[in-house]
């Protein structure tokens, strides 16, 4: 089958993966902030930051590093992958069994701190799940992965609204979070089988080469964690849980969909690391481009919608309680802008492994960071936290643009990004009047189908949608290292 073929096939399963999960875990979130409150979800907030915090570190960028061994020329796949599998069963252990430790020492009451050990265990299995992630998106069979996430949101949905049901409060949530990433883990292992024989290996040279691999992403990481949880984790600290429910619940939207850019990353890099390896330039940049555009296309709309619709959609999501969070939604709109075009920049500089270069970015984005989260914490609150989040993922975007033209000298073409923000301005102009008339649920929903609308037409009749453009991906000997059973 045709690359071009697998990667508009892979592309609509990621999309309609994704579109699924997020229905599914949005309607988990909109049960749990209705059942909880704003103190109750300000609670649950805390226990998926704090853990998180762990989580993040245990990552150590494997499905990175997984894209990079096994696309290389000549890989042994299978006992690549085995020793891959080992390095993170046992990284992971280490690096998650503190969490549940060390919140003892926190100021958190007693169903903040129980939560923290269900929420460390079903972190360290999701974690379990990056080294087949990195099998199916060298094979093209994501929707592998798209049935294991759909299934797994799927289960927790349900629990959540039987957890609900049966009044088992915040605990009984993180029990059926634990079962639901189980699930998931479960599916990636059933459909491994037919790829790769994946064991328990320890095979030192192969130990070694991860970790010469994962030590710059580690840095880079532990250096995230300064601003990405930061906010949570001093809010918590510092203000009441009613603030951090409220924080929480549009911080919950914005991890929905800074997830999205690294669905088409999944797609993209290994095959982008095939033609960089080979030394196929104009082969390479063909596919950057693309990579540079999906981007746009997909983060500009999403931005301007948001901005737009923050109050109404914090409404249809957790509900009339939660409506002070549309402020806050509106400030992070920006961040998730930064954070979709920084997802691009930094898996440029990773297809062509010079991601230590980013190492100084990072420290300089978390050394300024903390501070002015601490400060803008401490007197405008959530808002602060807002804010302080946007600078730091604005700092980190920065970098990665003045590194990427550096080091490789590519620059994007922007005409399509030009008429990709002339369509958002005009959608979010014309969806700005009927927000008065936004008071129910189907009315938001008709609200962001007709932004989606709008800006389709508007994207068409400029000439920014092209039918041929995912075919102009490649041709069937652009990447031989892919295969596609």
């Amino acid at each position: 089958m045709r690359l071009s073929t697998r990667i508009i096939w892979n592309s609509l399963v990621q999309v309609a993966s994704k579109v699924l999960g997020t229905v599914f875990g949005l309607l988990a979130i909109a049960l749990i902030t209705r059942y909880m409150g704003s103190s109750g979800f300000g609670r649950y907030s805390t226990v998926i930051a704090f853990a998180s915090v762990f989580a993040i570190v245990a990552d150590l960028g494997l499905t990175l590093v997984t894209s990079q061994l096994i696309n290389k020329k000549g890989a042994e796949e299978g006992r690549i992958l085995s020793n891959l599998f080992a390095f993170r069963l046992v990284s992971a252990i280490l690096i998650m069994a503190p969490a549940p430790l060390l919140v003892l020492l926190m100021p958190y009451g007693a169903e903040v701190k129980q939560g923290v050990w269900l929420a460390s265990l079903a972190f360290l299995l999701t974690s379990l799940n990056q080294v087949f992630v990195g099998l199916f998106q060298k094979h093209l069979r994501t929707d592998r992965i798209a049935v294991a996430e759909i299934s797994s949101r799927l289960l927790l949905a349900i629990g959540v609204w039987y957890a609900i049901n049966q009044n088992w409060g915040l605990v009984g949530i993180l029990c059926v979070t634990v079962l639901a990433n189980l699930l998931s883990f479960l599916v990636h292992i059933w459909f491994s089988r037919r790829y790769a024989a994946i064991g328990l290996r320890f095979d030192w040279p192969i130990w070694r080469e991860i970790m010469s691999k994962s030590w710059p992403l580690l840095t880079t990481i532990v250096l995230n964690l300064i601003y990405l949880k930061a906010d949570i984790i001093i809010l918590s600290l510092l203000k009441s849980d009613h603030e951090v429910g409220l924080y929480g619940a549009a911080y919950k939207i914005v991890d929905v969909l800074v997830s999205l850019p690294f669905m088409f990353a999944g797609i993209l890099l290994p095959i982008m690391v095939a033609h960089w390896s080979a030394g196929r330039m104009a082969e390479y940049r063909l596919v950057w481009q693309k990579f540079f555009d999906y981007t746009v296309i997909l983060v500009l709309p999403l931005v301007a919608g948001g901005i737009v619709l923050a109050e109404p959609i914090m409404r249809l999501v957790a509900g009339r309680d939660f409506e002070g969070s549309g402020g806050v939604l509106r400030v992070l709109m920006l961040a998730v802008g930064a954070v979709f075009m920084s997802c691009f920049y930094t898996h440029t500089m990773v297809s062509f492994e010079k991601q230590r270069k980013l190492i100084a970015f990072y420290l300089f984005t978390a050394l300024t960071a903390l501070p002015l989260y601490y400060v803008l914490i401490v007197r405008y609150s959530y808002y602060g936290a807002a804010w302080a989040t946007v600078y730091s993922e604005a700092a980190m975007l920065a970098g990665s643009v003045w590194v990427v033209w550096r080091t490789a000298q590519l620059r994007p073409r922007l005409k399509l990004a030009l008429i990709s923000l002339i369509s958002s301005v005009l959608m979010a102009l014309l969806i700005w009047p009927v927000l008065p008339w936004l008071q129910s649920s189907v009315q938001t929903v008709l609200a962001v189908v007709l932004g989606l609308v709008i800006y389709l037409v508007a994207m068409i009749l400029m000439g920014g949608l092209n039918k041929s453009d995912l075919a102009m991906l490649s041709n069937k000997q652009a990447a031989p290292t892919i295969t596609y059973e």
